[in-house]
């Protein structure tokens, strides 16, 4: 087994690629280390995927993956970690913002150290302002709600124990919670490293201020995954259950006081022409339409297999 795979989601980096690839292979050729460099082009529009194989040509520790059109980066690391058969998984951003002398040290703390996941931690970015104090916020949400303590769960520097990235699947946009995954997985060690942030050289940032926003969004989609995603009827038989009873309840007081004002000789109006009935009615359907979810997604989970989302095109310098 390889010491390090370093594997690189691309998506128009052309710029970058060959000197990202000298600088990673002076460090592991300076520390000794066994390694390969697995670049992933993502869809890429520019000469990113012509760039790889040049280099794939050139460095046989290079090996190169091209989707069929842009899946995103989580698609990209799935695939990397797939392939990837280095002892420590070393991810890393292709724009030379992430800085190869880090590597060394990520290694040792998961070889040596016996951390499962170590994440980045860009304290001093060099990054404007409109990004760095919505990350700020992000993160701190994130942490409260994953009850991990990291500082940086968007930095793409992260290293992995083998046996992490073998069991554990990402989808959607989930990268950003990779630690997360990890723990839900049974992996809790997980540490923390600071490390140097580039400027940008080439090219520009491929995100904008809307990652933020579903990184929101795909946190409130990892919990409930995680949490329902082999028991939803605990979730929908749940919500189904009060919503029914609630209905249920109230319909029995409409006809209790249907039933008593008749006996009383009182006025009474007919059942039919108070709110309430109708309340009790949508919570009736509601519940009972929520409770078939439950079971249609329980016959779901039991019998499905999530297939890669993914596919891929070429596939350079991998043998088996």
């Amino acid at each position: 087994m390889l010491q390090i795979s370093v594997v690189v989601p691309v998506f128009n980096e052309e710029e970058s690629l060959a000197e990202l690839t000298q600088w990673i292979s002076r460090v592991m050729n300076d520390h000794g280390f066994s390694y390969e460099v697995i670049f992933i082009n993502d869809g890429s529009t520019d000469a990113s995927w012509e760039v790889i194989n040049s280099l794939v040509a050139t460095n046989p520790s290079v090996k190169g993956l091209n989707f069929t059109r842009n899946y995103g980066k989580s698609a990209a690391l799935d695939a990397g970690f797939n392939k990837a058969t280095g002892k420590v998984v070393i991810t890393m951003d292709a724009d030379l913002q992430d800085s190869p002398d880090e590597i060394p040290d990520l290694y040792s703390m998961v070889s040596e150290g016996g951390f499962d996941v170590v994440s980045g931690w860009k304290k001093k970015r060099h990054d404007p302002i409109s990004k760095t104090i919505p990350s700020r916020f992000f993160n701190a949400v994130t942490r409260w709600i994953s009850g991990i303590k990291l500082h940086d769960f968007n930095c793409g520097l992260k290293a992995y124990s083998n046996k992490v990235v073998k069991n554990i699947q990402i989808y959607g946009e989930m990268h950003r919670y990779i630690p997360l995954l990890a723990k839900w997985n049974g992996f809790t060690k997980i540490g923390e490293k600071i490390v140097s942030h580039q400027s940008r050289k080439y090219g520009y940032s491929k995100f904008g201020i809307e990652r933020f926003l579903n990184g929101f969004l795909d946190l409130i989609s990892v919990s409930f995954v995680h949490r329902y995603k082999k028991k939803p009827m605990h979730f929908f038989g749940l919500l189904g259950t009060l919503s029914f009873f609630s209905g249920f309840i109230i319909t029995c007081w409409l006809i209790f006081q249907k039933v008593y004002g008749i006996k009383m000789g009182l006025p009474v109006r007919e059942i039919t022409d108070q709110p309430l009935f109708f309340l009790a009615l949508v919570a009736l359907i509601i519940g009972v339409q929520l409770f078939v979810t439950g079971f249609i997604a329980e016959l779901m989970t039991s019998n499905q297999s999530k297939e890669a989302e993914y596919k891929v095109d070429e596939e350079l310098n991998f043998n088996y």
